[in-house]
């Protein structure tokens, strides 16, 4: 479980002090585009998926011994388009939200379709061929979510791109949600888990926004910094560490069997994705929700409990064998 941030005896003054002699060393590294895992289980209860009708498709099974597969499921739109993810290990179909991550499902076709160029990042050269067939899912956490799409295999390559996060903070609450609470803990949205991440995460941003840069400017300005800590709501913490929203759109939450794109940061979108073996509230405004697994969740939680090495990666290939849009 979680563990709650508290600082005993420590007021907000005395770990800003604590703090600032360490910003001059709050340099980031680039990093792997992942989800996030603090390690801690979903607090948000999501309401029911409004469902149409069932839709009876029949596949080619990756099974020899059974080479038709039937399934049966509902989704929400029928104009939704809906994507068949062929895996070593299974089928999962996945209905896909434009309405809510226009982008994002923009690029997941595309990609793995092949008519959306690329570039690949071994040989440099552009391609225009289905992106995401014979890659592997690199990255399996059992009770967290998998993770796939990097060309190179190990979290690291990009499609030669990267676009906007699809994020609408106002409909997920984030602006109604205090980032510290009365006691001066940090809200479970925030990920904060220490006061290295108190710093890294909500004051130094701070400074920065407030154009704090010497010891004696935060001496001279400390109530302001006070207050701005006591009104700031989570979406206004995550837009200090660079997330930008959109009210265009709608967002969910990041639930059990949601689709979304894994990224480094703010706007650092490209291939890699990951699909939730659980609510993952604590990645909630930072990462585009795009689709929904429909049918296959068995699928998934077989490939999210495979054996994994140290650094999560399993220890037997699970492969993507293709990507593909269903035409009903």
């Amino acid at each position: 479980m979680r563990r709650v941030l508290q600082f005993p005896g420590k007021s907000i003054n005395s770990l800003i002090a604590a703090c600032w002699l360490a910003i001059g060393l709050a340099l980031t590294a680039t990093m792997p585009a992942m989800a996030q895992d603090p390690g801690i289980s979903g607090l948000i209860i999501p309401s029911n998926d409004p469902l149409t009708p069932e839709v009876t498709i029949n596949l080619e099974s990756v099974n020899e011994e059974s080479p038709t597969l039937t399934l049966n499921f509902s989704r929400e739109d029928f104009d939704n388009p809906l994507v068949e993810i062929r895996t070593s290990l299974g089928i999962m179909i996945l209905e896909l939200f434009p309405e809510e991550a226009p982008l994002a499902v923009e690029n997941f076709l595309g990609l793995a379709e092949g008519t959306k160029a690329w570039i690949d990042p071994l040989t440099g050269l552009e391609m225009m061929q289905p992106f995401y067939d014979g890659l592997v899912f690199h990255r399996v956490i059992d009770g967290f979510m998998i993770q796939g799409g990097s060309p190179t295999g190990d979290g690291t390559g990009t499609p030669g791109f990267t676009f906007r996060d699809e994020i609408n903070a106002r409909s997920l609450g984030l602006d109604k949600m205090q980032a510290l609470n009365d006691a001066g803990e940090p809200h479970t949205l925030l990920a904060i888990d220490s006061q290295a991440d108190f710093q890294q995460k909500m004051l130094v941003p701070l400074y920065e926004k407030l154009g704090i840069t010497s010891q004696a400017q935060l001496e001279n300005r400390i109530d302001e910094v006070n207050r701005a800590l006591q009104n700031m709501t989570v979406k206004e913490s995550l837009e200090n560490l660079g997330y930008r929203y959109s009210e265009r759109y709608i967002s969910r939450m990041p639930v059990r069997g949601v689709i979304a794109m894994a990224n480094s940061g703010p706007d650092s979108n490209g291939s890699q994705f990951f699909i939730n073996l659980v609510d993952t509230d604590w990645l909630t405004g930072r990462h585009t929700v795009f689709g929904k697994v429909r049918a296959g969740l068995d699928v998934l939680d077989a490939i999210g409990s495979v054996p994994v090495d140290e650094n999560n990666r399993p220890l037997e290939d699970v492969t993507i064998l293709s990507i593909r849009q269903i035409n009903l």
